[in-house]
């Protein structure tokens, strides 16, 4: 990293990858997905929790794709992988607008999204920077996943909110397509790179864990857990902060703002978390960041007025930062780069599973009740049992030298 080439390959990575993320399934589909929620249901005349049901598909379909996407990527590059990835979200994205009352070409049309965003994904995207940087690896991923969703999920609720009130909801959703095409395919075609490697190296040797090896580690399954249940919860209330403040006489406009400051935070926090962690070197430091969450929740369901909604939208933001910011600095720093990609897939095919039940499993504690309540208490009690997880994870230099020395395999530190 020290040859003047390198250092402008790495920082067209970062910006690469920090648009690609702009412009990834969370920003395009799940961020826009409160907007076009209620004018769905209301113009199928379905249940919200019909509409909103896709994101179980997408996290099935994602579930079965990420671990299969790390792998060729460990094997094989990222670079063509991740452009044309960009290629076929947008399409999928599009389409959209041909759906119809019937359920399962809506259904249908939602698994292509799925499919096609686990390609050009954080998760994958996390996989090239860190290959790239080292020293300062927590905060570039910090960087390129915070700044990239954040201002793509800022952006694009506003975007859509504008396009729906002309064009309607399906050419609202042809339009984001283009969007996503745009910005994101030039910018990945031009700086997108994997990074260098010596002219006799073979891509076993890079130094880590294979998959079956992170497995058998409990790190591995304390994080599963712990990030599951953070980012289930938070993923489901940030696709229904606008049904959830709409209900309680908010207008969408109010609501919108509230989602943009909640992605903001997120989105600069995932860099405030990445830097603590490449200086304090503990997994504990994200415990209080999930329980900020928790009163942010609150807030949000309970509480009443615009500084109160606002201050909710900065704490869930912070939650979300620190879960979205952890995760890919944990798995390379607790498991090394050799097989990044194939462990990342497996980690995010069970965290995206979560996130694509938990929006429905929300719509349906609504329509029991009549309202977001009891959801909210349940995704503050799936919180307080992640951060309660954290505490469990070993200091993260310790469990690299000490697992990988029983394995006989050299971890990166």
């Amino acid at each position: 990293m020290n040859q003047p080439s390198s250092r402008r390959g790495a920082a067209g990575v970062a910006v690469a990858a920090t648009i690609g993320n702009m412009v990834g399934i969370t920003p395009a589909v799940s961020a826009t997905f409160g907007v076009f929620l209620v004018p769905i249901a209301t113009d199928f005349g379905w249940a919200r929790a019909t509409v909103s049901g896709v994101f179980g598909l997408i996290a099935l379909v994602s579930a079965i794709t990420y671990p299969i996407v790390g792998r060729l990527m460990d094997r094989y590059g990222s670079r063509k992988l991740l452009i044309g990835g960009n290629l076929l979200l947008a399409g999928s994205i599009a389409l959209l607008a041909l759906s119809t009352q019937n359920v399962l070409l809506f259904y249908l049309l939602f698994g292509l999204v799925g499919l096609a965003g686990s390609i050009p994904s954080t998760a994958m995207f996390c996989k090239v920077v860190s290959n790239w940087f080292d020293e300062t690896r927590g905060l570039m991923l910090g960087v390129t996943a915070g700044i990239g969703n954040g201002v793509g999920a800022t952006i694009m609720p506003i975007v859509a909110g504008l396009l729906l009130g002309v064009v309607g909801w399906r050419g609202s959703f042809v339009a984001i397509g283009g969007i996503v095409l745009a910005v994101g395919f030039p910018t990945l075609f031009l700086l997108i790179r994997d990074a260098p490697r010596p002219a006799v190296a073979h891509p076993v040797q890079l130094e880590g864990m294979s998959l079956s090896q992170a497995a058998r580690t409990r790190p591995f399954w304390i994080m599963l857990a712990a990030v599951a249940a953070g980012g289930g919860g938070m993923t489901a209330v940030f696709t229904h902060v606008v049904p959830m403040l709409t209900d309680h006489g908010v207008s969408v406009g109010e609501a919108t703002m509230i989602i943009a400051i909640f992605a903001l935070v997120a989105a600069g926090w995932q860099i405030v978390t990445g830097w603590t962690l490449d200086r304090l070197r503990t997994p504990r430091v994200v415990m209080p960041m999930y329980l900020s969450a928790i009163v942010g929740l609150s807030l949000l369901e309970f509480g009443h007025g615009t500084p109160t909604l606002v201050l909710a939208g900065v704490l869930l933001g912070i939650g979300l930062g620190a879960e979205y910011g952890a995760l890919p600095y944990f798995i390379s720093r607790y498991f090394g780069l050799r097989c990044y990609g194939s462990i990342t897939g497996a980690l995010y095919a069970v965290v995206i599973f979560v996130q694509g039940i938990t929006p429905g499993l929300m719509d349906v504690g609504f329509g029991a009740t009549g309202s977001y309540a009891m959801p909210t208490l349940a995704i503050g009690a799936a919180l307080i049992v992640g951060a309660a997880l954290l505490s469990l994870l070993p200091p993260l230099e310790m469990l690299t030298v000490r697992e990988t020395a029983l394995r006989g395999v050299r971890a990166v530190a």
